[in-house]
């Protein structure tokens, strides 16, 4: 059986773009949600070659307000991103917005439903690249290393969680 999650990508209009994925737990909502607070786990859910990097002092404690700062690299660029939690509704939802890094905007909704036995974790991610509008051309590859690290991402939280 294929348990990939099904990934779906839309054009909002101003260079922004939407992705937004579903996947499926067989536990409880407050038996997944509690995977999202250790900060920890960001790091054991990106695919490797990523090479991700968490370099805010730890222990982090999630929160509304809290900054993340990781390091990663990308096609073999590194770089820094600098996440933001603008959302914390334990167990039902939480938001994590990018104050500094490679894209011109990316905003990520972690939304947690229960749904028949088990719990629907939903991703939306709203973005745009850099370089808009002349980035229209690398859009695709960058549609397909979002699927990637998205499926990786999936497969990982639901062997941890499960």
């Amino acid at each position: 059986m294929d348990t990939s999650p099904a990934i779906r990508h839309r054009r909002l209009g101003r260079g922004e773009y939407l992705l937004e994925t579903e996947t499926f737990f067989a536990l409880a909502v407050e038996d997944v949600f509690p995977f999202f607070t250790d900060v920890e786990n960001l790091q054991r859910i990106t695919p490797p070659e990523l090479a991700f990097e968490i370099v805010t002092p730890r222990p982090v404690r999630i929160a509304e307000g809290a900054l993340v700062d990781y390091r990663l690299r990308l096609f073999g660029v590194p770089f820094r991103w600098r996440s933001r939690i603008s959302v914390w509704e334990p167990p039902s939802r939480f938001v994590d917005e990018q104050v500094a890094g490679p894209y011109g905007r990316w905003v990520h909704l972690h939304l947690f439903e229960a749904a028949d036995g088990g719990t629907r974790m939903t991703d939306r991610v709203e973005y745009r690249l850099p370089g808009h509008p002349f980035a229209g051309p690398v859009l695709p590859l960058v549609r397909r290393q979002l699927d990637r690290i998205f499926r990786f991402r999936a497969r990982t939280i639901r062997n941890l969680v499960g």
